[in-house]
């Protein structure tokens, strides 16, 4: 019954993403950008979809159930913040340069091989972003429909590629409203079940108000600290968040669509940690027989608040996946190969390839999310490397205009290096054993865990603003940034002449 439910849900999410494919019209600006004809509740609603994904609730509930409210929230509450600040600083200077991908950004206020260098770093990032919303999934399929974890993971990519690969934005967009719906009615009905069921018990020295875990490195502050940087400001170098901003109709709506969606997450993102905390201190359930959600939800929750919530983390899952999954194929040929639209008459190359891309991008993100199980810290670790390597370039670069290409790319290179060091001496991250590249070493302890982050993020921006001040940029890059950004007006002309 539970997965016939939750099947119901991915029906009707593919239907109409496949259903409004129709708008794209053979043109990539809409495939891309949704012809930025977005107002604000589908933007803030995609927005929404792509923060609640599967690791801020999934991974939410799991970390909050071993380390405290601090420790899973801060996945949902970090994400709150990254859109907060967008709508307060960039929301609307980044949607009047009609941008068609975020890196569009790296070639026009630096050059073209920092764009390229800038390309593979969001690439691989958010690859791992989506390999994180895959293992949720796979999960789910195993638990419930008692379809082996690997072919789980190969299933749910196939359903988001195919609604994805036919309407791109548009496709995000119109299914995003019915994911949020979702995931909203399935997180109010979860905590209203919890609470008359359970009543509301916060453990000792886990609940929200229990500063320690912010101030106490034995409580895991430097982790809970790392995760709210990372995410609320490494993730203001979202491919995928600046994907639908840039799809909004007006500067206005850009903004006012990310501070919707900062409330939206946040209360969201609250709501699965004080369940976490209240099912695990009342019922015992523990990280050890799988998820916790989903044991909470196979053995003692009602079916249809099963059906809901299920079909709530499949529905964000999906999302997140989808905008990965566009977000990086757009990047790739777009920013890597340099492929361009046409304005004349004849098939749009940009549109053509960028569909072909998404084969390999999902297949790498497959194979992640097999190799690496794990649901809260592919997020995070998605995020730390946008934070040391590129969110100096991006956040200073918009408003300091003294840096130039040598800052942006000695920020990347060096936050790079220092980041996947450390990712490669510490034994845990965030909290869990790190299975993902560790070179056993006796010189960084698991006491180092969220140290990582932080030193790497300072490494970072300390570089850029360090070149910054040696080394004024060029007469030479000022006219070349002029230059390009004609050439992105008469792109954004041609659009407006094809519609």
């Amino acid at each position: 019954m539970i997965i016939a439910g939750v099947g119901l849900t991915v029906v009707l999410v593919l239907v109409v993403g496949i259903a409004v494919a129709r708008k794209i019209d053979g043109d990539s600006a809409h495939f891309l950008v949704a012809g930025r004809r977005l107002g604000i509740p589908l933007v803030a609603v995609s927005l929404t979809a792509a923060a609640v994904d599967s690791n801020a609730t999934v991974g939410n509930t799991d970390l909050t159930s071993q380390f405290g409210f601090w420790s899973g929230a801060s996945l949902a509450l970090g994400l709150a913040i990254c859109l907060t600040l967008t709508g307060i600083f960039l929301a609307k200077p980044m949607s009047r340069m009609k941008l068609f991908t975020l890196a569009d950004f790296f070639r026009i206020r630096y050059n073209r091989p920092t764009e390229v260098v800038a390309s593979l770093i969001m690439i691989a990032s958010f690859v791992t972003l989506l390999a994180g919303n895959l293992v949720a999934c796979g999960f789910l399929l195993e638990r419930f429909a008692n379809i082996p974890y690997a072919w789980g993971v190969v299933l749910a990519v196939a359903l988001v590629l195919a609604y994805t690969i036919a309407g791109g934005l548009f496709s995000d967009a119109y299914t995003a409203a019915i994911q949020t719906t979702i995931t909203v009615v399935a997180a109010i009905s979860l905590l209203v079940w919890v609470a008359l069921s359970y009543g509301i018990v916060i453990p000792e020295g886990m609940g929200p108000f229990d500063f320690g875990q912010l101030t106490d490195p034995a409580q895991g502050a430097p982790i809970n600290w790392a995760t709210l940087i990372a995410l609320g400001v490494g993730d203001i170098v979202a491919i995928d968040f600046m994907q639908r901003i840039f799809g909004a109709k007006s500067p206005e709506v850009a903004r006012r669509a990310c501070f919707a969606g900062a409330i939206g997450t946040a209360a969201i993102g609250i709501i699965f940690a004080i369940v976490a905390l209240t099912v695990t201190s009342v019922l015992g359930i523990s990280i050890e027989d799988g998820p916790i959600l989903f044991t909470l939800l196979a053995d003692y929750a009602p079916p249809v608040i099963a059906i809901l919530v299920l079909s709530g983390i499949v529905a964000a899952s999906f999302s997140t996946a989808s905008g990965a999954i566009l977000a990086t194929s757009a990047i790739a040929v777009r920013n890597i190969f340099n492929v361009r639209r046409l304005s004349e008459t004849g098939p749009d190359p940009l549109l053509k390839w960028t569909r072909l891309a998404m084969i390999p991008m999902v297949v790498a993100g497959a194979f992640l999310a097999i190799r690496v199980s794990q649901t809260g810290i592919l997020l995070t670790l998605a995020f730390d490397l946008m934070l040391a390597c590129l969110a100096a370039p991006f956040i200073l670069g918009v408003f300091w205009r003294r840096p130039g290409v040598s800052a942006a790319l000695g920020a990347a290179a060096v936050g790079f290096v220092v980041r996947m060091v450390f990712l490669a001496l510490t034994p845990t991250l965030y909290g869990v054993p790190n299975d993902l590249l560790y070179i056993e070493n006796t010189l960084i302890g698991a006491d180092f865990d969220g140290w990582a982050t932080l030193v790497a993020a300072v490494v970072g921006f300390g570089t850029y603003i360090a070149i910054g001040l040696l080394h004024r940029r060029s007469e030479e890059q000022e006219l070349a940034e002029l230059a390009e950004l004609e050439s992105l007006k008469q792109e954004q002309e041609a659009v407006l002449e094809r519609a």
